[in-house]
């Protein structure tokens, strides 16, 4: 399970785009949103690198925990 502090998201919606970011990258990919401790889980065979840039891409700015 990688761990990344995501910061700006704030609703359901930030949620679902996150997700979706992700597993648009890794369709079997498992995504975890924690809003308040603006943390992301994902368990996917996707690099680190390549799940920032997904989450990057989407409007947020995220680093590894």
């Amino acid at each position: 399970m990688q761990v990344f502090n995501v910061q700006g998201m704030t609703c359901g919606h930030c949620v679902k785009a996150v997700t979706r970011a992700v597993q648009e990258q890794d369709a079997a990919a498992k995504v975890e949103v924690d809003l308040a401790a603006r943390q992301v889980r994902v368990q996917s065979e996707l690099a680190q690198e390549q799940i920032l840039t997904a989450i990057r891409d989407e409007g947020y700015q995220a680093e590894v925990a």
